[in-house]
């Protein structure tokens, strides 16, 4: 299994497909393989490049606190492990800030963006519920902190729909299988790396091309957090799916496969 010494640590990774570079983040509590929807679409036209974020997977999960500028340090020592510059990026939720900041320490880096659910900073409201996670991590059997993240992430449409809740039961169950999946001190460190993220005044110096995309009905990381965003870009165009949760790119899987494939082989 391919494995690398970065900033400290030893980052799991993986590449798959062949043709530009594509490095993909994912957000908190989720290992690499979690891409697996779109990295199944988009290989066919990138070199796609996966890792286990620090503190999750079969990466290392040393002691936090952890900082989005910390783990974008990790993915600079993979690129450079690779011999790459100039990457395109997608990141999704935490590993939008990841990307943020991979950006600001490695502009040379980075030719686009995409930063799906994102935040430049986290309110009062934000730093809560990252706290509450944490919590609810601490004191829950796996299968209901399963639960309470599929409440935050999933918008109403999932949770009407009776194959996605049998999906989501499933889930569940396995959770229930794989108690250590995650332990309390990754999730701390990187619960601290969200909630302590602000670069909302470095925004500008990012020039590279960026696509900024939600759901408008997102509870984890509300809509005024992507539009925020957006705006505090110089380069950013805005997508926001009407009615869709954190978890938008599964609840419109296929329409978003596609127009992110789109946008990256145009930028």
């Amino acid at each position: 299994m391919p494995f690398l010494q970065t900033n400290g640590i030893r980052l799991y990774f993986e590449e798959h497909g062949s043709g530009p570079p594509l490095l993909l983040i994912m957000g908190i509590t989720a290992a690499g393989s979690v891409w697996e929807k779109h990295l199944a679409y988009w290989q066919k036209s990138f070199r796609c490049i996966i890792a286990d974020n620090r503190g999750v997977g079969l990466s290392d999960i040393p002691a936090g606190p952890y900082t989005t500028a910390q783990m974008a340090d990790d993915y600079a020592g993979l690129l450079d492990h690779l011999g790459l510059q100039a990457v395109k990026v997608v990141g999704c939720s935490m590993g939008s800030t990841i990307a943020q900041q991979l950006a600001l320490r490695h502009p040379s880096k980075v030719q686009a963006m995409v930063l799906m659910c994102p935040w430049a900073r986290c309110d009062n409201k934000a730093k809560a519920i990252f706290k509450n996670m944490v919590d609810c991590k601490a004191s829950l059997k796996p299968e209901d902190f399963a639960l309470h993240m599929q409440l935050l992430i999933f918008s109403k449409s999932s949770w009407d729909d009776d194959e996605r809740v049998t999906e989501m039961e499933e889930g569940r169950k396995q959770a229930s299988l794989q108690p250590d999946n995650q332990p309390l001190q990754g999730l701390e460190g990187q619960a601290a790396a969200c909630a302590s993220h602000d670069v909302l005044n470095q925004l500008s110096q990012i020039t590279q091309p960026v696509l900024v995309i939600g759901g408008s009905a997102d509870i984890f990381t509300p809509g005024w957090m992507a539009k925020e965003v957006a705006a505090n870009l110089s380069n950013a165009t805005l997508h926001l799916y009407n009615g869709k949760g954190h978890v938008f790119h599964w609840e419109e899987l296929n329409d978003f496969n596609e127009r992110v494939e789109k946008w990256l082989l145009s930028h």
